[in-house]
């Protein structure tokens, strides 16, 4: 295992968590009557069609947005890069969070008025716990954007071509550590969940020193990371699915997720990288097939 069981536990708690809440936040906005907030407006899709005709501009979407990302990370605008991930957050967060005061008036202002500080002390005081929380919000929100304007041949598809993207990004160029490392170290922000932790004998280590050679030891600390993407994608299958085939359809497909990112976890090795949607993707499929048999 390429961290040990505990980390892998959590990891996988707050992945879980994360699916079960981008359900919830779908449904929500799967009803005619729960708009978007922030004047967000999805195409509407009459025939199926329609997907089809949606889905290059996506894709094209999707590599403008890689691209743009790759270039600021490149020229090192961290101003724009913060505003852009600040931004992303508020929207993100606000989605998530009308969706549960949607009962209330003015729930939108109050679902923005909460997001503000958590969004600010997410990108720009840096505090782990906070980080992660809103997490757990972030990638439902954008989820619930996706959902109604994919179909489940055009999910596949979609599926596909990440899974091929993630593996090219992280064995082949190299991006992905790239812009991990520089969101990590120069930003000081991250796309995903991230856990820190000591390795067992550096814990063992510091045991045995004062203070004072505390203060002068440089302690390397191990980093446990999930990007946002590896989060997200399943949520948006489990959606479509939920919406064409109901609950029962959807928790198969989040159950062949978190069993493909499992498996990955378990088996991957120490010092190495890897691209973590193939599995996912593949663990997908099999939820997606499973969940259409017996729906």
């Amino acid at each position: 295992m390429k961290h040990n069981w505990k980390i892998i536990a959590i990891l996988l708690g707050m992945f879980i968590v994360t699916q079960f809440i981008g359900l919830y936040v779908v449904n929500h906005y799967s009803d005619e009557e729960n708009k978007l907030p922030f004047g967000m407006d999805t195409p509407k899709i009459e025939t199926e069609t329609d997907f089809y005709k949606l889905f290059p501009s996506i894709i094209i979407a999707f590599i403008i947005a890689v691209a743009l990302l790759f270039l600021l990370n490149k020229f090192d605008a961290a101003f724009i890069l913060r505003l852009w991930f600040f931004i992303v957050v508020i929207i993100a967060l606000g989605i998530s969070f009308n969706s549960v005061l949607g009962k209330f008036g003015y729930s939108i202002v109050i679902a923005t008025i909460i997001a503000l500080p958590l969004a600010f002390v997410k990108i720009y005081k840096r505090d782990f716990l906070v980080h992660n929380a809103t997490e757990l919000f972030i990638y439902p929100g954008i989820a619930a954007v996706f959902v109604p304007i994919l179909n489940v041949l055009t999910i596949i598809l979609l599926l596909i071509l990440i899974s091929i993207y993630d593996m090219w990004a992280v064995w082949k160029s190299g991006i992905m550590q790239k812009m991990a490392k520089y969101q990590i170290q120069k930003l000081k922000i991250f796309g995903g969940f991230f856990i820190p932790y000591l390795p067992k004998k550096t814990k063992l280590k510091l045991q045995k020193m004062t203070k004072a050679e505390m203060k002068k030891k440089k302690v390397k600390v191990n980093l446990a990371i999930l990007g946002g993407g590896d989060v997200i994608f399943p949520i948006i299958a489990a959606g479509v699915f939920m919406v064409r085939f109901g609950i029962i359809s959807a928790l198969f497909v989040t159950l062949g997720a978190t069993i493909g990112l499992s498996y990955l976890f378990f088996f991957s090795k120490k010092e190495k990288f890897y691209p973590a949607m193939p599995f996912i993707t593949a663990g997908i499929f099999i939820g997606m097939i499973v969940g259409w048999l017996i729906r």
